[in-house]
């Protein structure tokens, strides 16, 4: 007979892999799995992950096209108008920039490009250089671009789409509950209507959220909930780094196998979309850094916004040492 919790994990897996939604409380078990678990757990997480998405991890790059100087008071960025982190500030990058970088996101093995913005939401000169760019990388790249520019007007949604761009990101970030805990000068309501917004102009979502900011268990369902209701093409799992200055510097409780666990529910919950172990990977995954991938099937690499992350180099390593290939 086998034991318990290898009965239970297969049991999720199915439901998974059948198409139906596992219920709350089989929600909650997967979270509250043992530590001693989970490389069962994984193991059901990667037959589904297998079943959907093979062995290819989808490698993406992203660029910082203008840094800080947000009137945003989103508790966890080091952008925000309440953040006294030291970064970099520049406006939007010139087009020229915004190619260049593109050139080295393919040189990356990347399948996608992804250009984003601090601030509320673009201006109109801003979203005016994008789209030269963007078309630009389109006659001459074969890449995937994907901007993050804050809340979007159905005008300017429009606009992006008709310049070539293929996807926007913007994440529900949390539960709509917890929402207000980490922003108070735009609601969930917003986030939701940027993607209707971008929906709309036929770009494709790529929507998630942040773990790590002390939300609890129900929140973390109820974001993963929440984008069934969306239906993203790609989802997005960030796990906090607690930058000093911003107000969540002391906010570090995630563990590699706390994370390892959303990871497994997002593809319980989520088993045909593309799931990204995003920002904040390296920091807490540490050495189970590579288990990431039997969850997750993308992953960014050469850093985020303003913390550094794994080279490329050594990204392609650990993919080509766990036996998987590169998406092209």
């Amino acid at each position: 007979m086998l034991p318990n919790h290898t009965v239970q994990f297969e049991k999720y897996s199915s439901i998974a892999l059948r198409g139906d939604v596992l219920t709350r409380e089989e929600c909650r078990e997967v979270l509250s799995t043992p530590n001693s678990e989970i490389l069962g757990l994984l193991h059901a997480a990667y037959a589904v992950r297998k079943a959907f998405a093979g062995n290819t991890v989808q490698v993406q790059m992203l660029t910082n096209a203008k840094s800080g100087s947000c009137i945003e008071d989103c508790h966890y960025c080091s952008q925000s108008s309440i953040s006294t982190a030291s970064i970099d500030r520049h406006g939007i990058l010139p087009e020229d920039k915004l190619v260049e970088d593109a050139h080295r996101a393919s040189d990356s093995k990347a399948v996608r490009y992804c250009i984003v913005t601090s601030g509320r939401g673009p201006l109109d000169h801003e979203v005016d250089v994008i789209g030269k760019a963007v078309r630009r990388i389109k006659q001459n790249l074969p890449l995937q671009v994907c901007c993050s520019l804050g809340l979007l007007t159905k005008h300017q949604a429009y606009r992006l789409k008709d310049a070539g761009v293929d996807r926007i990101n913007h994440n529900l970030n949390t539960s709509e509950r917890y929402h207000s805990d980490i922003c108070g000068t735009h609601t969930f309501q917003d986030r939701i209507d940027t993607i209707n917004n971008a929906k709309k102009s036929g770009l494709e979502i790529c929507s998630g959220g942040i773990i790590g900011m002390g939300e609890g268990d129900e929140d973390i369902i109820d974001l993963a909930l929440a984008l069934r209701d969306i239906g993203p093409d790609s989802i997005p799992i960030n796990f906090l780094h607690p930058i000093e200055g911003t107000p969540l510097t002391n906010c570090n409780t995630l563990t590699p196998q706390r994370c390892l666990k959303v990871l497994c529910l997002f593809r319980f919950l989520h088993p045909r979309k593309e799931i990204r172990a995003a920002g904040g990977r390296e920091y807490n995954f540490r050495s189970l850094q590579p288990l990431a991938l039997f969850a997750a099937d993308s992953l960014f690499v050469d850093g985020y916004l303003t913390t550094p992350g794994q080279p490329k180099n050594e990204a392609w390593k650990m993919i080509e040492d766990l036996g998987f290939t590169i998406a092209e």
